[in-house]
């Protein structure tokens, strides 16, 4: 069940600069609220974060990836996510280029795992996210880009 779907808005960490400030989509599930209720997951929330499209302002938003650990502890604090319930995501969205677009990027999830010291998150590693948790998430973003379309 989808219980955020927005721009997520983090502070930088760099003083009056506010180096590393940034906004991404985010998208929080929890799988406990739908289907799967007779069945016990380990890690029941799912944080998908995706960058926003450039807007053609000239400004480039700070990348998801450059701030994931950043993102993950302000996403755990702000919404009151236990660490170890959660499966961070990350969603780049297939694109096209080339002349006519005729060359695909295809979808890529990775899944995130941090190391927590306290409560920040520390040492991301990335990796695939294994079936039947990939299918799972694909279909929970198809469904989430569906719901945004008809808004």
């Amino acid at each position: 069940m989808l219980i955020h779907d927005d721009i997520f808005t983090w502070k930088g960490f760099g003083g009056v600069y506010q180096l590393a400030a940034g906004r991404c989509r985010l998208r929080i599930f929890d799988l406990s609220r739908g289907d799967h209720r007779n069945v016990t997951l380990l890690k029941p929330i799912v944080v998908v974060v995706s960058d926003l499209p450039h807007t053609g302002t000239g400004l480039r938003s700070v990348s998801v990836r450059s701030c994931t650990s950043h993102i993950a502890t302000c996403v755990a604090h702000q919404f009151n996510i236990a660490p170890q319930r959660m499966t961070y995501v990350e969603y780049y969205p297939a694109s096209r280029y080339g002349m006519n677009n005729e060359r695909v990027i295809p979808a890529k999830i990775d899944a995130v795992e941090f190391t927590w010291f306290d409560d920040k998150a520390m040492h991301p590693k990335w990796r695939p996210l294994p079936s039947p948790m990939l299918e799972t998430v694909m279909e929970l973003i198809e469904q989430s880009e569906a719901a945004s379309a008809q808004r």
